[in-house]
């Protein structure tokens, strides 16, 4: 199968899983917490991930697949062609506001990045693209991304991250020209690659930014671990995407 039959695949099932999201929010969730009452997992969560899991194997049988809610595999070894998947990523969004969330899913092979897709369900929106064939915003390319400073855009930041200064993320947010909190990576990230924004600012798990960064490095923007840990989809660490110009001063001002 060639690269353009995949995406045309996955663009699918992509679609396929959100009218099933849409469908689910006539009906009462069910929900429980993880981690704490604001990290939340629901039915749909679950369901959305084994969607996908199911059509993966039925196609890809050879390959490992990586998933928020545990359905997956338990990855270790990132050779190969691995799927990550975050069903609904912004779930306490979903829950409370029936909005603001997206549904993702990233190729890798052999620990490269290879093809990324966010769907911001609610507003029809998918941002997809991969390594060599460009980034879209459904049928439009983005091309140039304006390298907007600090001063001259908008910057997104994980709300813990912003209010205890991790990182030094509210001395540099506040440089910024106003300060957005989604509470959802994938919109975080499509938002900096529409050219809405200059950075984004959060503690992610690899499902949270593996779609993302194909679609960073593909169009030259810059996406770093800011524990200097390297972006190998083995651990959960805090993450700087931003324009050239916004990365040259934020890795300044910390240097």
């Amino acid at each position: 199968m060639s690269q353009q039959q995949m995406v045309e695949e996955i663009k699918g099932w992509v679609y396929e899983a959100g009218e099933r999201i849409k469908e689910k929010l006539q009906s009462p969730l069910i929900v429980e917490e993880k981690a704490n009452k604001s990290d939340l997992v629901t039915n749909v969560d679950k369901e959305t991930e084994a969607f996908f899991i199911n059509k993966i194997r039925q196609h890809y049988p050879d390959d490992q697949i990586l998933g928020e809610e545990g359905l997956a595999d338990q990855v270790t070894d990132f050779g190969g062609r691995v799927w990550v998947i975050d069903p609904i990523d912004g779930t306490l969004n979903f829950v409370k506001q029936q909005d603001n969330f997206c549904t993702m899913i990233a190729v890798y092979e052999e620990g490269i990045g290879q093809l990324g897709f966010i769907y911001e369900i609610m507003r029809d929106e998918l941002l997809w693209g991969g390594k060599g064939i460009g980034v879209f915003l459904n049928d439009q390319e983005i091309k140039d991304v304006p390298d907007m400073t600090l001063e001259k855009g908008l910057i997104s930041v994980n709300t813990h991250m912003f209010l205890r200064n991790t990182y030094e993320t509210q001395t540099v947010a506040m440089k910024s020209l106003g300060v957005r909190m989604i509470g959802c990576a994938g919109i975080g990230f499509k938002e900096l690659i529409k050219g809405n924004q200059t950075a984004y600012i959060s503690n992610l798990q690899p499902w949270d930014y593996a779609p993302a960064k194909v679609l960073i490095e593909e169009l030259g923007l810059k996406i770093i671990a800011l524990n200097g840990e390297p972006l190998d989809l083995r651990q959960k660490v805090p993450i700087l995407g931003a324009t050239p110009a916004t990365f040259e001063e934020i890795q300044n001002r910390q240097n």
